[in-house]
């Protein structure tokens, strides 16, 4: 019996540290849920109680607030405090905006914080077009946004603003960042601009050479060349008369000629308005020949 003992007893030595590990991890464990119990206990406290004031008394709202704020203070110093900010989808929005829109820090109770209301912040920002809000306990918040894309800058009344995709104006946005963007001017530009972009691409030699757009009566498009030549195009079968002007382009150099205009708006005839003093031309560029 003595040696039964014994080997026992040198059995518990040996295993000691490992059950005093267990031990500690149990009592750690138990801790965090009583914890937890108690802070759940306190906040249906809080809310039942919410139910009960409400129709006592303004001094009822301020305890309210106090006991809501003591619970989120204390459920910080039990671990639910904001420890990292996860944002997925930003690329425009600026990371200083997006953090004070969402109102929280490293240490904030997470409680206070209110996915609906930050969400609502977020997606009044410039380049925001939706966005998520998550809280992830104890101590992670996560962000997910998805922005407006960039398409055109606009010229109106003598101010420039970005145009995104849909052809919205994008405020409260520097367009100077933005000076490698096609220019748009005049009104009633931004809804047909997704339009006409696509338009010039068809010729995309021709269209790196487009200075500005400008809209005519909300009707039709003269484009500006970077060498001052105007391309005036019809309101209808632009596309065609933009095709038209790329082959004589290829063709006879239309547009390295010293002209000042091309007018395309009447069907199936091209006029030509010469600079000043320019050399008259051959009669094939005249007549829209190679068309």
């Amino acid at each position: 019996m003595r040696r039964l003992i014994l080997a026992a007893k040198l059995r518990g030595g040996a295993d000691a540290p490992d059950a005093r590990r267990r031990q500690r991890g149990l009592r750690v464990l138990r801790q965090r849920l009583a914890t937890r119990r108690a802070l759940a206990l306190a906040l249906a406290v809080t809310l039942v109680g919410a139910g009960l004031w409400s129709w006592q008394s303004g001094a009822a709202a301020r305890q309210l607030a106090q006991a809501g704020a003591a619970l989120q203070r204390s459920s910080a110093e039990a671990g639910l405090a904001v420890q990292q900010v996860y944002v997925r989808g930003r690329e425009l929005t600026r990371r200083s905006a997006l953090r004070a829109a969402l109102g929280v820090q490293r240490g904030t109770p997470i409680l206070s914080l209110d996915p609906d209301t930050a969400k609502a912040r977020i997606e009044r920002l410039p380049w925001v077009d939706r966005a998520a809000v998550i809280r992830d306990l104890p101590g992670r918040v996560r962000i997910v946004l998805s922005e407006r894309r960039p398409m055109a800058r606009w010229q109106h009344r003598g101010s420039v603003q970005v145009l995104d995709r849909t052809g919205t104006p994008v405020r409260g946005v520097d367009a100077g960042r933005f000076a490698h963007l096609p220019l748009v001017v005049g009104p009633g530009a931004p809804p047909v601009t997704k339009d006409l972009l696509a338009m010039l691409r068809q010729q995309p030699d021709l269209a790196r050479r487009v200075d500005a757009a400008v809209r005519v009566s909300r009707r039709r498009w003269n484009l500006k060349m970077h060498n001052g030549v105007e391309i005036q195009l019809p309101s209808s079968g632009a596309a065609a008369a933009w095709k038209r002007v790329a082959r004589l382009e290829a063709r006879f150099g239309l547009l390295q000629r010293d002209i000042r205009v091309v007018d395309l708006r009447l069907p199936d005839q091209l006029v030509v308005r010469l600079a000043p003093d320019a050399e008259p031309y051959g009669p094939a560029v005249a007549r829209g020949e190679a068309t």
